[in-house]
């Protein structure tokens, strides 16, 4: 183990707050590209193999996630920073996300398809994918991935 992982403590509440805040930030960015890109498919019926779906939709999810914090960070400093900073986030944070979410949706679907009872369970497991990994970097490195 490394020094940093040894002196992190996982009891910090506040810690536990900011990488959850984190995280949804990151989960509703990717959500916006991943569940429009797998209903744009599923809509038009649009016969394209599933694995070729899912890395579209994460392609996709990826990119609003980007887009997303662009427009928020550029409330505090200039446009091009802004996407500096975003495109320097944690990609780690937001594939992580991104996996979970369309592998828990082919396991439960046995596709790309969104259905009513599948679309909450894809948000938690996006959520909670990243979650430790978001608060590990808060603790030992200070860093944020928004």
């Amino acid at each position: 183990m490394s020094t940093m992982t040894m002196n992190i403590s996982w009891k910090v509440t506040t810690t536990w707050k900011q990488a959850s805040k984190n995280t949804l930030w990151c989960l509703l960015g990717c959500s916006i590209g991943d569940f429009g890109t797998i209903a744009y498919f599923q809509i038009n019926q649009i016969a394209w193999p599933v694995l070729a779906i899912m890395i579209l939709a994460i392609i996709n999810g990826l990119i609003t996630s980007i887009m997303l914090e662009t427009f928020i960070l550029s409330r505090q400093m200039a446009l091009n920073l802004a996407f500096k900073t975003a495109i320097g986030m944690s990609l780690i944070s937001m594939i992580s996300m991104e996996v979970a979410m369309n592998v828990t949706d082919v396991l439960l679907t046995g596709g790309a398809k969104l259905t009513w009872w599948v679309i909450p369970i894809m948000l938690v497991v996006g959520f909670l994918t990243p979650l430790p990994y978001n608060y590990w970097r808060l603790q030992a490195l200070n860093k944020s991935c928004h």
